[in-house]
């Protein structure tokens, strides 16, 4: 499976590089390419990658690539929600579906769901399906409880991208340390020791961890916040069906 697949298209992915190229350009210009806030944000004068190839930059391109693969997940998460406004089933008190019933449900939902998208018409184009071929409450429920789990699991596999990003980002920061810390370290003459040029080069060398562990925390904040909108989806579909279609549903003797 590409990544382009993983993260929604290769639209997401060129956008979130190029907002990360922005992002970048525009950081550049407010700092003026020198100083200390243009090495801590840009890698500015570090001797070792040279600009624009430096570790903060991959790091602002993995984050910005990262938060495009949740913006997915969110637009997903609220697409899942608009289902349940749909009215798909009836919602009153009194209302009993027959099984005769179910067929102008099932061709209502048809087309309303693909492979990605459509927890609710597609629990309730498998339930009418199961209920249809056995006449059977219990094995509709049955179908219903499986698919539930099924699709916990799949909504949770849609994580494993941004998860990934979430570690690779401070593993390339903890490189960029351990690289800078050897550069520093070559620096190092004990017949002209120079502390000033030493810790200079050190204190870059630590800049690409402190950005990459924050940039890591905020993705998981992002991700477990966008993960439970997704998930309060799924669990609200299945709430739906077994309350509006399940529970009024009599297949007769």
């Amino acid at each position: 499976m590409s990544l382009a697949r993983l993260s929604g298209g290769p639209v997401v992915l060129g956008g979130a590089a190029f907002a990360a190229c922005i992002f970048i350009l525009v950081l550049d210009l407010i700092t003026g390419g020198t100083g200390r806030t243009a090495a801590f944000w840009l890698g500015r004068g570090d001797a070792v990658f040279p600009y624009p190839f430096t570790i903060q930059n991959i790091e602002h391109l993995l984050f910005f690539i990262a938060m495009g693969e949740l913006f997915t997940r969110w637009s997903t998460a609220r697409a899942e929600m608009g289902f349940l406004q749909q009215r798909y089933l009836p919602e009153d008190d009194g209302t009993v579906l027959m099984i005769d019933d179910l067929g102008p449900i099932r061709r209502k939902v048809a087309g309303s769901f693909t492979a990605d998208r459509g927890f609710l018409p597609y629990l309730i184009d498998l339930c009418i399906l199961q209920a249809q071929a056995s006449r059977s409450v219990d094995q509709t429920v049955s179908v219903l409880n499986a698919t539930m789990e099924l699709m916990s699991h799949r909504v949770d596999l849609r994580y494993q991208l941004a998860r990934y990003f979430s570690w690779l980002i401070p593993t390339v920061g903890f490189i960029g340390t351990v690289v800078g810390i050897a550069a520093a370290l070559s620096l190092i003459d004990p017949d002209t020791m120079d502390l000033s040029t030493v810790t200079a080069a050190l204190s870059v060398a630590f800049d690409t961890t402190i950005l990459a562990l924050a940039y890591s925390a905020i993705i998981m904040f992002v991700l477990s916040i966008v993960q439970k909108q997704e998930e309060l989806a799924l669990n609200h579909a299945g709430s739906y069906c077994l309350k509006n279609l399940i529970n009024r549903l009599y297949v007769g003797d």
